[in-house]
């Protein structure tokens, strides 16, 4: 019956959340949300959360992939000798496309 009540809260939980692009705040929103839907508390409230926060290996990749290209995005801006606004304003349009 236990694994019954968590798989279903899983898959509430994935229901809930969007899979990708989801910022932190938005997610722990929802998973309180329905943590409190489900009526959940103590321990099982805390796992819950916990299954329901976790990044899932995609949102990995996604951040990792934004991190590398601000990084190569700086080394372009230093490179042309870009600084205060305009750098600013160079790596926002680089990193946005």
């Amino acid at each position: 019956m236990k694994t019954i009540v968590i798989a279903a809260m899983t898959v509430a939980c994935l229901a809930t959340v969007p899979a990708f692009g989801a910022t932190q705040q938005e997610k722990m929103r929802t998973c309180n949300a329905e943590a409190k839907t489900q009526a959940l508390k103590g321990q099982e409230r805390r796992d819950f959360m916990s299954r329901c926060l976790a990044v899932s290996p995609e949102e990995k990749e996604a951040r990792l992939a934004r991190r590398q290209k601000a990084k190569s995005c700086a080394a372009e801006a230093r490179d042309k000798s870009l600084k205060g606004e305009e750098r600013k304003s160079y790596i926002a349009e680089c990193v946005g496309t």
